[in-house]
């Protein structure tokens, strides 16, 4: 399951870490992350995936 969280998380990141944690407040910082720079949501979507 986490092989599909991290291409989830690659392709549209806010959707990876919706996967693992739900409507949390790192889903919507993951959401600000990617609206502001594709990179950084794609890092902390990872970040959020790997730490669990």
């Amino acid at each position: 399951m986490d092989l599909v969280r991290l291409i989830c998380a690659i392709l549209l990141p806010p959707l990876g870490v919706f996967l693992q944690v739900g409507l949390g407040g790192a889903f919507w910082l993951n959401i600000l992350l990617t609206l502001l720079g594709y990179i950084p949501g794609i890092i902390h979507a990872v970040w959020i995936i790997a730490r669990r």
